[in-house]
Protein backbone atom coordinates (compact mmCIF):
# COMPACT_ATOMS: atom_id res chain seq x y z
CA UNK A 1 0.00 0.00 0.00
CA UNK A 2 1.34 3.40 -0.91
CA UNK A 3 1.98 6.01 1.73
CA UNK A 4 -0.37 8.54 0.13
CA UNK A 5 -3.22 6.03 -0.06
CA UNK A 6 -2.77 5.05 3.56
CA UNK A 7 -2.62 8.69 4.66
CA UNK A 8 -5.76 9.54 2.68
CA UNK A 9 -7.67 6.66 4.26
CA UNK A 10 -6.56 7.70 7.74
CA UNK A 11 -7.66 11.29 7.11
CA UNK A 12 -10.99 10.15 5.65
CA UNK A 13 -11.96 7.64 8.34
CA UNK A 14 -9.99 8.81 11.40
CA UNK A 15 -10.98 11.29 14.04
CA UNK A 16 -7.71 13.17 13.51
CA UNK A 17 -4.70 12.76 11.16
CA UNK A 18 -2.78 10.73 13.74
CA UNK A 19 -5.67 8.33 14.49
CA UNK A 20 -4.52 4.94 13.25
CA UNK A 21 -6.00 2.74 15.97
CA UNK A 22 -9.73 3.35 15.72
CA UNK A 23 -11.76 0.46 14.30
CA UNK A 24 -12.95 2.58 11.38
CA UNK A 25 -9.40 3.28 10.19
CA UNK A 26 -8.30 -0.31 10.68
CA UNK A 27 -11.29 -1.63 8.73
CA UNK A 28 -10.74 0.88 5.92
CA UNK A 29 -7.06 -0.09 5.62
CA UNK A 30 -7.92 -3.79 5.63
CA UNK A 31 -10.59 -3.23 2.98
CA UNK A 32 -8.06 -1.53 0.73
CA UNK A 33 -5.58 -4.41 1.15
CA UNK A 34 -8.36 -6.95 0.54
CA UNK A 35 -9.39 -5.29 -2.72
CA UNK A 36 -5.79 -5.15 -3.97
CA UNK A 37 -5.21 -8.82 -3.11
CA UNK A 38 -8.47 -9.75 -4.83
CA UNK A 39 -7.25 -8.08 -8.02
CA UNK A 40 -3.94 -9.93 -7.71
CA UNK A 41 -5.71 -13.27 -7.35
CA UNK A 42 -7.81 -12.64 -10.45
CA UNK A 43 -4.58 -12.71 -12.47
CA UNK A 44 -2.72 -15.35 -10.44
CA UNK A 45 -5.30 -18.01 -9.67
CA UNK A 46 -2.86 -20.57 -8.29
CA UNK A 47 -1.22 -18.29 -5.72
CA UNK A 48 -2.47 -20.16 -2.68
CA UNK A 49 -0.23 -18.42 -0.17
CA UNK A 50 -1.76 -15.08 -1.10
CA UNK A 51 -5.23 -16.63 -0.99
CA UNK A 52 -4.59 -17.77 2.59
CA UNK A 53 -3.39 -14.28 3.53
CA UNK A 54 -6.50 -12.80 1.94
CA UNK A 55 -8.77 -15.10 3.93
CA UNK A 56 -6.96 -14.15 7.13
CA UNK A 57 -7.45 -10.44 6.35
CA UNK A 58 -11.14 -10.99 5.64
CA UNK A 59 -11.51 -12.75 8.99
CA UNK A 60 -9.71 -9.96 10.80
CA UNK A 61 -11.94 -7.35 9.15
CA UNK A 62 -15.01 -9.39 10.08
CA UNK A 63 -13.91 -9.51 13.74
CA UNK A 64 -13.34 -5.74 13.79
CA UNK A 65 -16.75 -5.16 12.20
CA UNK A 66 -18.40 -7.38 14.82
CA UNK A 67 -16.58 -5.46 17.57
CA UNK A 68 -17.76 -2.14 16.18
CA UNK A 69 -21.33 -3.43 15.76
CA UNK A 70 -21.40 -4.56 19.40
CA UNK A 71 -19.99 -1.26 20.69
CA UNK A 72 -21.76 1.35 18.53
CA UNK A 73 -24.29 0.29 15.89
CA UNK A 74 -24.53 3.77 14.35
CA UNK A 75 -20.79 4.00 13.69
CA UNK A 76 -20.98 0.48 12.21
CA UNK A 77 -23.83 1.36 9.85
CA UNK A 78 -22.11 4.58 8.80
CA UNK A 79 -18.84 2.75 8.10
CA UNK A 80 -20.31 -0.05 5.99
CA UNK A 81 -22.24 2.55 4.02
CA UNK A 82 -19.10 4.61 3.38
CA UNK A 83 -17.03 1.57 2.43
CA UNK A 84 -19.77 -0.04 0.35
CA UNK A 85 -19.63 -3.33 2.24
CA UNK A 86 -22.60 -5.66 2.07
CA UNK A 87 -24.37 -6.44 5.28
Amino acid sequence: MEKQTKKALIEQFGKNPADTGSPEVQIALLSDRISSLTEHLKKHRKDFATRRGLLMLVGQRRRLLNYLKDRDIERYRDLIGRLGLRK
